[in-house]
C-alpha cells in the first residue's frame, strides 16, 4: 500500500483484476470444500405423532376424577419417568439405535444424545381453558424408519403410562380415603360406646329427660296430695265409726243400768277398753295433724289404738271386764249386726290408712329420687355437651370421608374401565419423506460466500503489505516530487523462472492452507452437529 496515495474506485477494481487469481483460488476451493462437505453430510428425518387427550365421557357433575393437575404438569411428570435412562436404554437395544456413537461412546452419552433428539410440544385445540388439548412427540435421525418407528413408540409409552398413572393414582387414593375412613369410623364406634356407657351410667339424668323427670315429679306430688287425702277421709271416717260404735255400747249400756251400780263405781276407779280407746284415737288423730305418719310418737299411738281394740273387742264380746260397758250379746240383733259392720269398715279403715301411710312413704322416696336427677342435669349436660362436640366432630368428619370414599371409587372404577381422561393418537407417525436437514443449498451459498471472503481477505492482505510505485501518479503521490520519465519493467529470463517458482510455491501453499482451513471447518460442523444432537 503506497503511502498518501488516494485510492478511487477504479484503482480497487485495477487492484481485484491485478490479483484476480488470489481471489479465485480460495473462491474455488471453497467452494468445491464446502459442496463436497455438504453432499458428505447425512440427512437428518423427523417424524412426529400428534396424541389427543380425550376428556372423560362421563360428565364431571357425576363423578369428580381424582386424578388432579393440568395437561403440562402431567406431561412433566410423565416425561421424566419415559426419558428415564432405564426405559431409553431399552428403547435403544430394541430398536438397534445409534449403532456407531456406541460403540465410541459410553450408554450414559448414547442416552442424553437421544434426549437431545427428542422434543414435546403441547398444544390446545380451541382457546377454551377447559379444552384438554393435545401435544406432539417428535423424533429426529438419520434413518427415516427409524425416526418414524422410535415417536410411534414414545407416544405409545406416553398412552401406557398416562393410564397406568392414572389408575394407580386413582387407586391409592381410594385406598387412601378406605384407610382414612376405617380409622374415623373407629373413633366413631369408640366414641358413641363412651355415649352409651355415658347414658347408661347416668340414666335420667340426663338433660333430655328434664322435662320427663318434672312430669313425673308433678305427677307423684299430686299422688302424694291424693293419698293425703284419702287418708284424711279414711281418718274422719274412722272417727266418725268410732263415735258411732261408742254410742251403740253406750246405749247398750243405758239399758242395763239397774245392773252396772257396782260397776258403776269400779269404771270411776278403773275406765273401761272403750273409753281408753276412745282417748287413745283423739290423741293418734291430734299426732297425725303435728307429726309425719312415720313419726315414732304416732308410730306408739297406733299401736296403742290397736293393743285397746283388740281389748275392747274382747269386753264387748265376754261380757263386762271392769269397764262397765255390755257387749254386743246384750244387743239386739241388727245392733250386733250393724256393729259388727261398722267394725270391719274401721279395720277396713285401718288396713286402707297403713297402705296410703307406706305407699305415701314410697311415692316421697320417688320424690327425692327425682328431685335428685334434676338437680344433677346441669351437670351432666355439660359432661353431654363435651362428649357431643367431639362426636359431632367425628361424625362430619366421617360423613366427609364416607361420600368422598364412594367418590374416589367411583372415579378409580371409571379409570379401570378406561372410560375417564385418555390420551389417542390422531395423527400417527409416519414415514418421513424428505430430511429437515441440512439445508444443502444454504450452506452451499454460505460455502461461495466464505470462499469468496477469504479471496477477498487475501487480496487486501497482499495490497496492504505491497509498497510496490507502479505509476508516477504513486510516485507523485508518495514522494512529491515530479515524474520525468517511466521505464517499464523489464526481467531476464532467470528472474522470470524464479517469478513462476515463487507463484507456484504461493499456489501450493494457499492450496495447503485452505485444505487445512477446509478440513478444521469441516471437523467443526462435525462436532457442533454431534453436540446439536
Amino acid at each position: 500500500m503506497v503511502p498518501g496515495k488516494t485510492y478511487k474506485p477504479e484503482d480497487f477494481v485495477e487492484i481485484l483484476w491485478r490479483r484476480k487469481w488470489l481471489a479465485i483460488v480460495p473462491f474455488v476451493i471453497v467452494s468445491v470444500a464446502a459442496v463436497t462437505y455438504v453432499q458428505l453430510i447425512p440427512n437428518r428425518f423427523r417424524s412426529s405423532a400428534q396424541v389427543l387427550v380425550v376428556p372423560q365421557q362421563v360428565p364431571k357433575n357425576y363423578v369428580v376424577p381424582t386424578v388432579t393437575g393440568g395437561l403440562n404438569e402431567r406431561l412433566q411428570s410423565m416425561t421424566q419417568q419415559i426419558l428415564s435412562r432405564t426405559r431409553l436404554e431399552r428403547i435403544i437395544t430394541d430398536l438397534d439405535l445409534y449403532a456407531r456413537e456406541r460403540r465410541t461412546m459410553i450408554m450414559e452419552d448414547v442416552v442424553e444424545l437421544m434426549r437431545r433428539n427428542m422434543s414435546i410440544q403441547v398444544g390446545r385445540a380451541t382457546n377454551n381453558e377447559n379444552d384438554p388439548g393435545y401435544f406432539t412427540v417428535s423424533f429426529e435421525s438419520e434413518s427415516a424408519r427409524t425416526a418414524m418407528l422410535v415417536a410411534d413408540r414414545l407416544a405409545s409409552s406416553f398412552i401406557t403410562e398416562n393410564l397406568q398413572d392414572r389408575t394407580v393414582q386413582a387407586d391409592q387414593t381410594s385406598q387412601f380415603l378406605q384407610t382414612q375412613l376405617e380409622d374415623a369410623r373407629r373413633r366413631l364406634t369408640e366414641h358413641e360406646q363412651k355415649l352409651e356407657q355415658f347414658r347408661k351410667t347416668y340414666s335420667g339424668q340426663l338433660p333430655t329427660q328434664v322435662q320427663s323427670n318434672l312430669q313425673v315429679m308433678q305427677s307423684t306430688q299430686m299422688q302424694i296430695q291424693g293419698l293425703n287425702e284419702a287418708m284424711n277421709r279414711d281418718r274422719d271416717r274412722q272417727l266418725t265409726l268410732d263415735k258411732l260404735i261408742a254410742d251403740m255400747l253406750a246405749i247398750s249400756a243405758a239399758n242395763e243400768a239397774a245392773a252396772t251400780a257396782s260397776r258403776d263405781s269400779q269404771r270411776a276407779a278403773a275406765p273401761s277398753a272403750a273409753e281408753q280407746l276412745a282417748q287413745a284415737r283423739s290423741a293418734l288423730q291430734a299426732l297425725l295433724l303435728r307429726l309425719k305418719p312415720e313419726h315414732p310418737d304416732v308410730i306408739r299411738a297406733q299401736r296403742t289404738v290397736q293393743e285397746l281394740q283388740a281389748k275392747a273387742d274382747a269386753e264387748a264380746l265376754n261380757g263386762p271386764v271392769g269397764s262397765g260397758a255390755q257387749g254386743p250379746l246384750r244387743l239386739s240383733e241388727s245392733d250386733q249386726k250393724r256393729l259388727s259392720d261398722m267394725q270391719a269398715e274401721r279395720e277396713s279403715l285401718e288396713r286402707r290408712i297403713a297402705a296410703s301411710q307406706a305407699e305415701g312413704a314410697r311415692l316421697q322416696t320417688v320424690l327425692a329420687s327425682y328431685r335428685t336427677r334434676v338437680e344433677a342435669a346441669p351437670t351432666r349436660e355439660s359432661q353431654q355437651v363435651e362428649l357431643m362436640r367431639d362426636y359431632d366432630t367425628l361424625q362430619q368428619s366421617y360423613t366427609t370421608l364416607l361420600a368422598k370414599s364412594q367418590e374416589s371409587n367411583m372415579a378409580a372404577a371409571l379409570e379401570r374401565r378406561q372410560i375417564g381422561e385418555q390420551f389417542r393418537v390422531i395423527d400417527p407417525a409416519r414415514l418421513p419423506e424428505r430430511p429437515i436437514s441440512p439445508d444443502r443449498p444454504r450452506l452451499r451459498m454460505l460455502g461461495a460466500l466464505g470462499g469468496l471472503g477469504l479471496g477477498l481477505a487475501l487480496v487486501a492482505l497482499f495490497e496492504y503489505r505491497d509498497t510496490s510505485v507502479r505509476t508516477d501518479d504513486d510516485v507523485t503521490a508518495s514522494l512529491a516530487l515530479p515524474v520525468l520519465a517511466v521505464i517499464p519493467l523489464m526481467r531476464t529470463e532467470d528472474e522470470a523462472v524464479r517469478m513462476r517458482r515463487r507463484w507456484r510455491t504461493a499456489a501450493i501453499a494457499s492450496f495447503v492452507v485452505i485444505a487445512c482451513f477446509v478440513g478444521v471447518m469441516a471437523w467443526s460442523f462435525n462436532v457442533i452437529e454431534q453436540w446439536v444432537r
